[in-house]
């Protein structure tokens, strides 16, 4: 008998391996995805279990799953308390305006970026850019603090020295939200340029080419071939912004406001701080939480049907 070819025995292994069961195929990459999946599930899935609180007197001695059961009382507190109607609000109007202001700036900072031709002077500004974004709020809300007070601050001096009076620009109300969503739009605009840049660099060079043979300047191809191509992208990176609409900046928020800007400043994150953790009511704080996270789930769950009937992928 004639020995089989080396050729077909390795076509027959190939053929076995494709008929084994994905996890069999593919291990190495499930063994890759395996220690963030544990991660989510030990630091996402299993705190989970806490969100009965919102539905029981917690005590400390007691614990969660001995504590008495009081239904949807905590609800019922929050949503008649005096201030809740104002808060809410609150929180919808400033996360609306970093949504309007803030999420178009870092697509249009990655397409002018896009344009540059000079790779150290394009490298340089997106490290600029970026960089704020691991700054602490606390730092920020210093520097904030030091260069908008009405005293010592760098802007009320160059006011007076226009012959004008200083601004108290943390404690006007009318003003207030616009340095919340400015400084937002600031820390965070470079490192959301970085997703959108990696989806331009995705786009085949040759319709750029294309493009410029039949006479198309470069804003005719920006906005027929750089927002098209990164259109996608766009659209998934939206509907996770709406699905945390009612997060308007705890950090941000809590470090920049006052007593004088409560009824502009306040937010779902900052009055449940104030009001239930600051007389230990858990039980409120998880409700606030809960109703938090329903809601953005909802609003997902509708941003996302209404992209796939668009013609979108969605996210899921």
């Amino acid at each position: 008998m004639k020995a089989a070819p080396l050729t077909s025995i390795r076509a027959r292994q190939r053929e076995k391996r494709a008929q084994r069961h994905p996890l069999l195929r593919y291990w190495d990459l499930y063994l890759m995805v395996l220690p963030a999946l544990i991660f989510l599930i030990i630091f996402k899935y299993v705190p989970m279990y806490g969100v009965v609180i919102a539905f029981k007197d917690y005590n400390l001695i007691q614990g969660v799953f001995h504590s008495k059961w009081v239904g949807l009382q905590y609800f019922r507190e929050l949503f008649t308390f005096d201030e809740f109607p104002r808060v809410i609000r609150n929180t919808l109007l400033i996360s609306l305006m970093k949504l309007i202001v803030g999420f178009p700036a870092p697509i249009a900072l990655a397409l002018l970026l896009n344009e540059l031709r000079l790779e150290k002077f394009k490298r340089s500004v997106q490290t600029v850019t970026y960089l704020p974004h691991f700054i602490s709020w606390v730092v920020i809300g210093g520097i904030a603090v030091d260069l908008l007070s009405p005293n010592s601050g760098i802007v009320n001096k160059l006011i007076q020295a226009l012959g004008f009076e200083p601004i108290f620009f943390l404690s006007d109300e009318k003003m207030f939200r616009w340095i919340l969503v400015l400084s937002d739009t600031w820390k965070e605009i470079g490192w959301g340029a970085i997703i959108y840049l990696a989806a331009l660099l995705g786009i085949n060079e040759e319709l750029f080419q294309a493009a410029t043979v039949d006479g198309a300047g470069r804003l005719r191809q920006i906005w027929h071939i750089s927002l098209p191509g990164i259109r996608s992208t766009i659209v998934i990176l939206l509907l996770l912004r709406i699905g945390h609409v009612l997060d308007a900046g705890f950090e941000q928020v809590l470090v920049m406001y006052n007593p004088t800007v409560y009824d502009v400043g306040d937010i779902i994150d900052t009055y449940v701080f104030r009001v239930g953790l600051g007389t230990m009511q858990f039980g409120l704080t998880t409700a606030a939480g809960l109703f938090k996270s329903v809601i953005g789930c909802i609003l997902l769950v509708l941003a996302n049907t209404i992209a796939r009937r668009m013609g979108e992928e969605g996210i899921y």
